[in-house]
């Protein structure tokens, strides 16, 4: 038609075109949702009603030649759900290009650093478009506008610049004390924007002021890095002329397991209360940090929680083994002569110290924790607390020094304090009855985990040799103990190993009962050259050693590797499929995300159950 239909009053792209081209601002709403005598004759009815009946008048008056669904966006209210309808109103805008332009500055030249960095990208564009920041409110609660209205002259009366915490009593033209406060409140964020100062006494110059601002860490989600993050070094740079922070680390947002935002309408909310007062506030803590990086999203499923949970207990029950074992007894140190196990962990706990540190300085906390989970689960629990129960035994049948209680605590104390920034209720309680019997007798340690200095790496304590060694040692027993499982030998048997290795020959030796013990192998004979395989035997070549297993008397061998055979071909054909699936570029541009990753996830098992099953029959 050539012709086009404009609401400046009522929409704010029309109101842009309006200030462009002089147009008039017709508004045809009250605040209630009715007609104003603006709208003619359907002045007084409500916005549904008058709709419905002009449609009705333009039928009759033949106006209207057809009509016809058409979806759009409509603007709901996120509390109730109601419709909102934008009108024009008079509101207290702040002029942000001036506060943008510093704020930009400061970011671009790494006054303020944004974690992970492809963020700042984001925070730049935000503030080369910024427009003027509407900061009024008309809501119940908030700060109030600083700003008040003469009642007898009409006059805008507002604070003084030299005392701007005093409400001005008088009306600056006219003189009447007749003044009221403009009813609208401050915008949250505006009110926001200025914690980081204006908690430390701001404008005064307090001594929390010098001390604490600005500050180092500003720890927050990337979804408000513009409504929060933006004012608050815009407001903070104005006001102080300083930085808020230095570093801005962002965290992503908390989705259900499927990866779906929480809703209670979905009805996939977890309420972090129920999971506390069911799992511990530690087990929570895991499923949100373990793993995680930088400004992406975490799934939280109830399979986290209880990961978490079990976790809590493996440190409960180590803690439980090293206080029987007599690590928490007052005067105990490491001793001079220590074992390759004792050498090991505590060459690991080194390197991982070490580690955890570097990550924790890179902002890589998922992954500090990741570490430390593998560390205390796998190496400690796993392997070093159950070679320390057989050396502990050894040493009392032996009549000779026992190096566990000591290593036990050596290890498992600065490993609480590494883990207490991630799980502080467990490790602080831990450590307590760790600790307790030292602090008794006087020894210079703190009242709690809290305050203990973070551990730091000995580097003396790094030991190549004893890593390489046990290192071997555990490779073999996880392959006797794959053969086992392989070639499905009853739990409860014994099975005969006959071993051999140049390199590593003594380490076997010394570590027999610890091999017998682990793999449930009895006898285990250790050779300097490995003879001929004997009948029913399954070879296994580990590092740095090789050997027999003696399955065949509690097996028919020949069917078992029938059996791994098929099984072998099923799980080729598998992997086969899974791999042309996700090679296959219309999958992964059509399958939602959790479902490539549900895929990637089942290759990567099928491809290690495909390595087993080949090594088994190799053997």
């Amino acid at each position: 038609t050539g012709a086009v239909k404009v609401t400046p009053a009522h929409d704010p792209v029309d109101f842009e075109l309006a200030q462009r081209h002089g147009l008039d601002r017709v508004l045809i709403m009250n605040l209630d949702a009715t007609i104003n005598r603006n709208g003619g004759p359907y002045a007084g009815l409500d916005r549904y009603e008058a709709r419905r009946r002009l449609v009705e008048d333009l039928k009759a008056q033949g106006l209207v030649e057809k009509i016809e669904p058409y979806r759009y966006s409509v603007g709901h209210c996120e509390r109730c759900d109601t419709v909102v309808e934008p009108i024009l109103s008079l509101q207290w805008f702040v002029k942000t290009r001036p506060l943008a332009e510093p704020a930009l500055k400061v970011v671009l030249e790494g006054e303020v650093r944004i974690i992970p960095e492809r963020f700042v990208r984001v925070y730049a564009n935000w503030l080369e478009n910024i427009r003027d920041w509407c900061i009024s409110r008309q809501i119940w609660w908030g700060h109030r506008i600083p700003v008040w209205y003469c009642q007898d002259c009409g006059a805008t009366v507002v604070p003084l610049r030299e005392d701007p915490m005093r409400d001005p009593d008088r009306c600056d033209r006219c003189g009447s004390a007749r003044l009221e406060q403009d009813p609208d409140v401050l915008d949250t964020w505006f009110s926001s924007g200025l914690w980081p100062h204006s908690t430390l006494g701001w404008p005064d110059d307090t001594e929390d002021l010098r001390y604490f601002y600005p500050t180092s860490v500003m720890e927050t989600g990337y979804d408000i890095l513009f409504f929060w993050v933006a004012r608050m070094i815009m407001l903070g740079l104005r006001n102080t002329g300083q930085v808020p922070f230095r570093v801005v680390y962002l965290h992503g947002l908390v989705r259900d397991a499927q990866g779906r935002k929480m809703s209670k309408s979905v009805g996939n909310v977890i309420d972090p209360l129920e999971i506390i007062d069911k799992y511990g506030a530690d087990a929570l803590r895991y499923a949100l940090t373990v793993g995680i990086t930088p400004g992406n999203d975490v799934r939280l499923g109830i399979q986290k929680v209880e990961a978490g949970r079990n976790f809590t207990n493996k440190l409960w029950n180590a803690g439980r083994f090293a206080l029987g074992a007599g690590a928490g007894r007052a005067g105990l140190e490491l001793p001079a002569e220590l074992t390759e196990a004792d050498r090991w962990i505590l060459s690991r706990l080194n390197r991982v110290t070490a580690e955890v540190r570097r990550l924790m300085a890179d902002y890589e906390l998922g992954e500090a924790f990741r570490l430390l989970y593998d560390f205390l689960w796998d190496e400690f629990c796993d392997w070093y607390i159950e070679i320390a129960k057989i050396q502990s035994r050894l040493a009392r049948e032996q009549g000779r020094p026992d190096t566990s209680p000591a290593v036990l605590y050596a290890v498992f104390e600065p490993s609480l304090r590494l883990l207490h920034p991630f799980m502080p209720f467990v490790t602080e309680k831990l450590w307590q009855h760790l600790t307790r019997e030292r602090r008794a007798a006087g020894e210079p340690l703190p009242e709690s985990i809290m305050v203990a200095p973070y551990p730091e790496p000995e580097a003396s304590r790094i030991d190549p040799e004893a890593e390489h060694q046990l290192e071997a040692l555990m490779d073999l027993i996880r392959r006797v103990r794959n053969v086992r499982a392989d070639f499905r030998v009853p739990a409860g048997a014994w099975v005969e190993a006959v071993l051999a290795s140049g390199k590593y020959r003594d380490l076997l030796q010394a570590y027999a009962p610890v091999i017998s013990q682990l793999a449930r192998a009895r006898p285990v004979r250790v050779e300097a050259n490995l003879p001929e395989r004997p009948e029913g035997a399954v070879r296994v070549v580990g590092l740095g050693a090789t050997g027999y297993v003696l399955v065949g008397a509690h097996i028919n061998l020949e069917a078992e590797r029938r059996r791994l055979a098929a099984q072998l071909a099923e799980v080729e054909a598998d992997v086969a499929r899974l791999r042309a699936r996700l090679e296959d570029p219309e999958f992964r541009a059509k399958a939602p995300a959790d479902v490539v990753e549900r895929e990637e996830g089942r290759l990567r098992r099928q491809e290690e159950r495909l390595r087993r099953l080949r090594e088994a029959l190799e053997s």
